[in-house]
């Protein structure tokens, strides 16, 4: 499957400059002229890298980097900044708020393509590296939410994928029911601390085999024992 790449910048030359090359080089493109047509596409589908202009008539760019790293469902998508500034300052702004790279105009669309690789790849890394597998058959990935037991899904809630995930990530560290409820629902929590016990109750009997791994504490709480 081809790599889609969102390119939002509202000059129509630009825009058709980078996606030409873009194309070329073997990738899918979208092109948007504005960040209205931004939270628009994320709605339908999510691309594989965005190149962003930070002079955009409707929001500044910086302003949508900013939420879209604040979006759970948008935080790890590489971003590559472009912009007419050439003021040292914009660009150290826009890396150190977390942009996997910065180009100024005007660049040559090869360094483009070159920058977009390298970053897709470095991207790609860091999935690899942050999916889990703490015991052979189960695997775990934090940034697409999923689960897969000998290759097969297992469907969990939202709640349970967020215990098994900050337990995988500790192994052998005893979370009481306490600071779990905090991590799930931290001030906002409404429920009682035994309410930990059904879910944990639930992801085991989805885990099958690896049910066990979950040990309980009695009057301290679990852990995941490897």
């Amino acid at each position: 499957m081809q790599d889609l790449i969102a390119v939002v910048d509202d000059e129509p030359d630009i825009l058709r400059l980078i996606s030409l090359h873009l194309r070329k080089a073997g990738y899918q493109v979208v092109e948007l002229d504005s960040a209205h047509r931004l939270w628009s596409l994320l709605t339908e589908k999510k691309p594989t890298l965005i190149i962003l202009d930070l002079m955009l008539p409707d929001m500044d760019g910086l302003e949508i980097f900013k939420r879209l790293k604040q979006n759970p469902e948008t935080t790890a998508l590489p971003v590559i900044m472009v912009t007419a500034k050439a003021d040292e300052v914009d660009r150290i702004l826009g890396l150190e708020l977390g942009a996997d790279d910065y180009i100024t105009k005007p660049f040559s669309p090869r360094e483009l393509v070159a920058r977009v690789k390298v970053v897709l790849r470095r991207s790609q890394n860091r999935l690899l590296e942050d999916q889990l597998s703490p015991v052979a058959g189960l695997k775990i990935d934090p940034r697409k939410y999923t689960v897969t037991l000998d290759d097969e899904p297992v469907v969990l809630t939202t709640t349970e994928f967020k215990i098994l995930l900050i337990l995988a990530q500790n192994p052998g560290q005893v979370f009481s029911r306490q600071k779990l409820l905090d991590y799930l629902w931290g001030q906002e929590k409404i429920v009682i601390s035994r309410t930990i016990d059904v879910h944990v109750k639930n992801l085991r009997e989805k885990l099958g085999r690896h049910g066990a791994l979950i040990k309980n504490l009695r009057g301290v709480g679990y852990k995941l024992a490897l």
